[in-house]
């Protein structure tokens, strides 16, 4: 029996392994996911049949109420608010981490008997980072929402965090060493690991909350492999193995597309820690007497002669819902000749992928859909370039001027298109809390308004020339 459940542990990860690289192209994506599926029934029923198990009732009462909670989630969460979604389960999976390493090891002290240094190691890991991952997933989801602004003492909060991470690691020394084991230090080492963690994030600002989810992610798989350790369990060692390693390779990933490095993000506090209300005045004057703004019939004119057009998504569009809009448009351009693409930018959105699973949802080919390094060569060659919601990652400063705070920062080159669109709600700054100099420039129009009012509107004007 022993052997038959490592042999399915062994097939569970070999369908992540396949589920994982199917998600790496959209043309593979849903089967990918499909597979990764596959893979964890196979280790939840590999893991039933493992020892130790409580009761299978208790198992299946808590499988219903997970599965209606999940259902309940997925179905009441919107796109614009995945980001919040994949946070929150990062925490849970931490807490789940923690809570199960913290029940072992005082069912441990309660019968006597603590098992080896090595074990008692991995109990320690196993709540620090679970206990981390729980509260700093807490304080990212608060960031996104916009419930919790920006800490205008960053320094402080990293003054928090050094003290604790001091203390967690002195305390896990006693630990370690400690013979018998009191439920005090466990409580004290979980209170400590829970400040650490809303001190490490507290001082992040909101631009860099996407990376910070992609490393909470990390985490809470690294802390789900410890746990695996001190249950013994091959299955859940390979799952949380694999999750750390992708979170930490897409953690990477997202570092690069912002010209960042992770240290710089943890622990700089430079995007998204702009002071909004004078970022919003020093906008103003920015703007002022500068913007040429247009109206959706303009807007139908101008492309009813384009052939080339690029699309440019954005948050705001995912605000606006304005994924079928778009498609419709796009479809009426189509029908006239002109050619389609979609530039996607790594971090446009909320979370990597976001664009592209939004206009999934609207059907369009992902042949259509370009990556920054793909289109941007392609760029100067586009008749009409319109972005939709997006802000920092169209913004020419990043390019042009040393002086600013995302120079450096890769963005989409819009600003190199014959005639540049932009339909925006307001003048707004996005996370960096810069002027978007994209939004003057000789080449450039604003039409201000919802995006899905505003792409509808054109539609309606295309149809009728």
């Amino acid at each position: 029996m022993f052997a038959l459940i490592n042999l399915s542990y062994l097939t569970a990860a070999v369908f992540f392994i396949l589920g994982i690289k199917g998600m790496t192209r959209p043309s593979t994506a849903v089967r990918g996911n499909q597979l990764a599926a596959i893979g964890m029934f196979v280790a939840v029923v590999a893991a039933l049949l493992h020892h130790q198990i409580v009761g299978y009732s208790t198992i299946i009462a808590g499988m219903l109420l997970g599965g209606t909670i999940g259902v309940w989630l997925a179905r009441r969460t919107a796109m614009t608010s995945m980001p919040e979604l994949v946070a929150s389960l990062n925490g849970i999976g931490g807490g789940a981490s923690l809570t199960v390493a913290a029940g072992t090891w005082l069912t441990a002290v309660a019968a006597g008997g603590i098992q080896s240094t090595a074990w008692t190691l991995a109990i320690v890991v196993s709540v620090m980072i679970g206990a981390v991952t729980l509260s700093g997933s807490v304080v990212a989801v608060l960031k996104l929402k916009g419930t919790l602004g920006d800490s205008r003492h960053s320094r402080q909060w990293q003054a928090i965090a050094l003290i604790c991470l001091a203390a967690v690691i002195a305390l896990s020394t006693v630990f370690v060493s400690s013979v018998t084991g009191s439920p005090g230090l466990m409580l004290g080492l979980v209170a400590l690991c829970l400040l650490l963690g809303i001190g490490l994030v507290q001082p992040i600002g909101g631009a860099d909350m996407p990376v910070v989810v992609a490393l909470l992610n990390a985490y809470s798989g690294l802390a789900g492999a410890a746990t695996g350790f001190v249950l013994e369990n091959q299955g859940l060692i390979i799952t949380g193995s694999l999750v750390g390693a992708s979170g930490l390779i897409l953690t990477a990933i997202m570092c690069k597309a912002m010209n960042r490095s992770l240290p710089n993000v943890l622990f700089g506090g430079v995007f998204g820690q702009t002071d909004q209300s004078g970022a919003a005045e020093s906008g103003n004057e920015f703007y002022e007497g500068k913007v040429k703004y247009s109206t959706p019939d303009e807007l139908a004119l101008l492309l009813d002669g384009a052939r080339n057009v690029v699309m440019v998504p954005g948050y705001g569009l995912a605000v606006a819902q304005a994924q079928h809009s778009v498609k419709e448009l796009a479809s009426q351009l189509e029908s006239r000749g002109t050619t389609i693409r979609y530039a996607i930018h790594p971090v446009a959105g909320r979370m990597p992928g976001h664009m592209n699973v939004l206009l999934a949802e609207a059907e369009i080919p992902y042949d259509q859909l370009k990556d920054m390094d793909s289109i941007n060569p392609e760029l100067p060659q586009a008749d009409v370039a319109i972005v939709l919601g997006a802000n920092d990652v169209v913004n020419p400063a990043a390019a042009e001027d040393p002086g600013s705070p995302i120079y450096g920062m890769p963005i989409l080159n819009v600003h190199k298109a014959k005639t540049v669109v932009v339909v925006k709600r307001s003048l707004s700054p996005g996370f960096s809390g810069i002027p978007n100099s994209l939004f003057i420039r000789d080449n450039s129009l604003m039409v201000k308004g919802d995006a899905k009012d505003v792409l509808q509107a054109t539609t309606t004007a295309l149809k009728e020339l």
